[in-house]
């Protein structure tokens, strides 16, 4: 289980260091730089993450992001399943209205467009002044409810702005038939030991995928705490175009 134990280190350390990095994960700023016709730091970090997307699904979620970081902490007072259904599409819903302004702010922005990665941070500091304390810690409160009541990872499931990224990029993949990272499972080998669904941190049926040979579930980040936690080596990582 070494890796799940160096996976979550990186989440809390991702965590710490989201004072520096929250602005470029901003939904808002990306805006502001489109009306002045710059292409920021946010808007470099969301086209890496459709290009990981394409490659490697949704790691980001698993082994970098902040708020995965503080969810990791959160489970310890609650890791319930948070309700699925209608829920997870409202992340989508929201990317949708959000990049349909971004492009709209792009479009009437300046025509001249210019590289800046630092665009309104203190030195590259994100949380810098007042203000930033006040964004800063009400995205705490919002993944820290959701995550409290709704359940693990809830934020994830839910709102996050960023996960449709990888998304667009896991589709293009799927479009061109091209390799990329996969959990792959062989239901000869499953022992229904349902360890694996136990042990997910998105709260997948990982045994009912399993023992029906599957492995595409969108909320997958692979984590790899199936792989690691399958004695029978039923779940592991493949690079393949698809996998059954």
């Amino acid at each position: 289980m070494t890796r799940q134990k160096n996976r979550k280190l990186l989440l809390i350390v991702s965590f710490l260091f989201f004072p520096v990095t929250l602005y470029y994960f901003s939904p808002v700023l990306i805006i502001n730089a489109g009306l002045e016709g710059v292409i920021n730091g946010s808007f470099i970090v969301f086209t890496a993450m459709i290009i990981s997307g394409f490659f490697f699904g949704r790691v980001f979620c698993a082994w970098l992001c902040p708020a995965g970081g503080l969810q990791e902490c959160t489970a310890l007072v609650n890791d319930k399943a948070p309700k699925q259904g209608w829920r997870n599409y409202i992340k989508y819903g929201i990317w949708v209205i959000w990049i349909m302004s971004v492009i709209a702010c792009y479009a009437s922005g300046r025509q001249n467009l210019k590289l800046d990665f630092l665009y309104k941070t203190e030195m590259g500091i994100s949380v810098s002044n007042i203000y930033g304390y006040i964004v800063y810690y009400g995205i705490l409160f919002l993944i820290l409810i959701l995550s409290l009541f709704a359940g693990k990872r809830a934020f994830c499931h839910y709102i996050c702005w960023m996960a449709p990224f990888m998304l667009i990029g896991i589709k293009i993949r799927s479009l061109l038939h091209m390799p990329g990272l996969h959990i792959a499972v062989d239901d000869k080998k499953c022992i229904s030991c349902n360890q694996c669904s136990e042990v997910c941190p998105m709260c997948i049926n990982a045994a009912h995928l399993a023992l029906h040979g599957k492995s595409d579930n969108l909320e997958c980040i692979q984590c790899g705490a199936c792989v690691d936690i399958c004695r029978p080596k039923a779940i592991v990582f493949r690079m393949r175009s698809r996998v059954k």
